[in-house]
């Protein structure tokens, strides 16, 4: 624990050292990228990574701890990593709460309550963006770097190193995050959008520009980690028909973190370039060009979308036959189209930017693409139906969760569909539609999948089980309160309201008091949530190898798994889905 807190202390001192001393000569915008670098590197140095790189290059193996102190070290134990991912997408999700909760309180009623706009406009972008980050990590990286190496019958990650470096990029760039609008606030969303984030002379833009860069080489370097464990590391008998679909989708969105994040880590440090080198790739007057950020950023970030929601597809996919016991429908069919929704994800960003200027002719392919993506996506939601079809389903709280998650997702996609129609984004573009729309996508989706993985692994994680009654009230709580929220907004975008602003007309109060109201009850979910979290560590009833009867690798494991997860190598030697009769 001591190493943690020395390196952030340390990668403080090096960073406001080098500000200072190099503001003078350089400008501030320099020296805050310069400080930042270097304080990266002590950073990293002295929480442990160079210890890992010397025991690396003496070809020693990394010493077993123990404890809780080796969760605030630089442990390359992929559980030990799984964990970290986990409650530091759970501390940053309450951050966010908290700025969703300040936004509600601020839209209660018309007219400025306790925020300037230009304050609303700052918490909306951490808000925004400390979410979408909760979305990136918390299954794909929890439960992902947990998970994948027990389903495939590995005894570790392929890069161990590196995969605890993926982990250790994300504590700089979250405080990053959270100082930055005390270093000159935010008036650009979360997308960081140009020319915006290239103007002004304070440094908490430069502070969030580099906070984004960091998270995706973090991303970059777990995506790397999953494809080589998974294509180097399944157990004998584990040939792709025998991969359990969570795997599957964990590989589908390491593609795509490997493939898109380095174009939108590209834009971002172009627009650093802008502002420290006073380039102008993003400067019209000068020749550069706006749009030009608009498709790099969204050449990612539609496909990161997916990033977020894959994963919650194959946790949901990989808890509902394990409750309905029967195989999941479709099987071969789902991990074509998982890879599918990869490929096509690529194609589609453009659907962004119909109401941006750009070529018309380009509007009807991007339509075009974006209407296909929905058919491999169905094929997700017919795996679903055809696996709880005549099913004797338990409705363990994990099964709950999946079946929220789906039933929010539903809304999210069929609410996506006239955004993808260029005539009718045109009316719908910037309005709360698009808000409800994304977060029944994200929350609804990415955050939902997340806890019904979460909920169905606690016991694999820490060998015990959680309350299920508890479970089963933050589940209730989360899900009516969500909706109670986001439904009305779809009403209020379709009669003008417009997003990143604070103010509206009187007549908006009734529906707006309601939806802040229903915030507060997905406030009180969470703390449901923390309490059944806390009691159920400290004396939960013990969970055994496998409480729930599943069938994959990981439930032949000890709960929690031993350092090098199995007694002996495991071999897959069925279908990890073989319930009964074949639908």
């Amino acid at each position: 624990m001591t190493e943690f807190f020395s390196a952030l202390a340390a990668g403080v001192v090096v960073f406001v050292a080098g500000y200072l001393g190099l503001r003078g000569p350089l400008g501030p915008q320099a020296a805050c990228v310069l400080g930042y670098l270097a304080a990266l590197l002590v950073f990293l140095g002295v929480v442990g990574g160079a210890k890992a790189m010397r025991t690396y290059a003496l070809g020693v193996e990394p010493e077993e701890k123990h404890g809780v102190a080796r969760y605030f070290s630089f442990d390359v134990d992929h559980k030990v990593v799984g964990i970290q991912y986990t409650v530091a997408a759970v501390i940053i999700f309450l951050v966010g709460g908290l700025l969703a909760l300040t936004m509600r309180l601020e839209l209660a009623r018309h007219g400025l309550q306790y925020l300037t706009p230009e304050q609303y406009v700052t918490v909306m972008s951490l808000h925004g963006i400390t979410m979408v980050v909760v979305a990136l990590i918390a299954t794909a990286g929890g439960l992902g770097n947990f998970i994948v190496p027990l389903q495939i019958g590995a005894r570790d990650m392929a890069f161990p190193r590196l995969n605890a470096l993926s982990f250790w990029l994300l504590p700089p760039a979250v405080v990053l995050l959270l100082a930055s609008p005390f270093l000159g606030g935010l008036d650009f969303g979360w997308t960081a959008i140009a020319p915006l984030s290239t103007q002004g002379t304070t440094i908490g833009k430069q502070m969030f520009v580099l906070a984004f860069v960091t998270a995706g080489f973090s991303s970059i370097f777990g995506g790397v980690n999953f494809v080589a464990t998974v294509l180097t590391m399944r157990a004998p008998g584990m040939g792709w028909r025998r991969v359990p679909i969570f795997t599957w989708s964990i590989v589908a969105t390491a593609i795509i973190q490997i493939m898109g994040t380095s174009v939108v880590a590209a834009s971002l440090i172009m627009v650093t370039f802008d502002r420290v080198m006073h380039t102008t790739f993003f400067s019209s007057e000068l020749g550069g060009n706006v749009l030009l950020y608009q498709h790099l950023f969204w050449y990612y970030s539609h496909p990161a979308v997916y990033i977020m929601i894959l994963p919650a597809f194959g946790a949901v996919l990989e808890i509902l036959p394990v409750y309905a016991r029967k195989p999941l429908f479709a099987y071969k069919l789902v991990a074509g189209a998982l890879m599918t929704i990869t490929a096509l994800s690529f194609i589609v960003w453009a659907h962004h930017m119909f109401t941006s200027g750009m070529w018309m002719l380009l509007k009807l392919p991007f339509m075009i693409n974006t209407e296909l993506i929905s058919i491999p996506t169905g094929v997700v939601f017919l795996s679903v139906m055809g696996t709880l079809w005549k099913a004797k389903l338990r409705l363990d709280s994990p099964a709950l969760w999946a079946l929220a998650m789906v039933a929010n997702f539903l809304i999210g996609g069929l609410t996506g569909i006239p955004l993808a129609d260029a005539p009718t984004d045109l009316h719908l573009h910037d309005t709360w539609f698009i808000v409800a729309h994304f977060h029944f996508t994200i929350m609804g989706g990415a955050v939902f999948g997340f806890f019904a993985g979460f909920h169905h692994w606690f016991p694999k994680m820490t060998g015990r089980r959680l309350n299920e009654t508890l479970a089963k009230i933050q589940c209730a709580l989360m899900f009516v309160g969500f909706n109670a929220v986001f439904i009305p907004l779809f009403w209020l975008g379709n009669h003008g309201m417009r997003r990143h602003v604070a103010d509206f007309p009187a007549w908006m109060d009734p529906v707006q008091t309601f939806a802040s109201v229903a915030a507060l009850v997905v406030g009180s979910s969470v703390i449901v949530f923390a309490y059944n979290v806390f009691t159920s560590l400290r004396g939960g009833e013990k969970a055994g190898e496998n409480p729930w009867e599943a069938l994959t690798l990981e439930w032949k494991a000890a709960s929690p798994p031993p350092h090098g997860n199995f007694k002996t190598p495991p071999k897959a030697e069925s279908d990890p889905y073989d319930y009964g009769v074949r639908a």
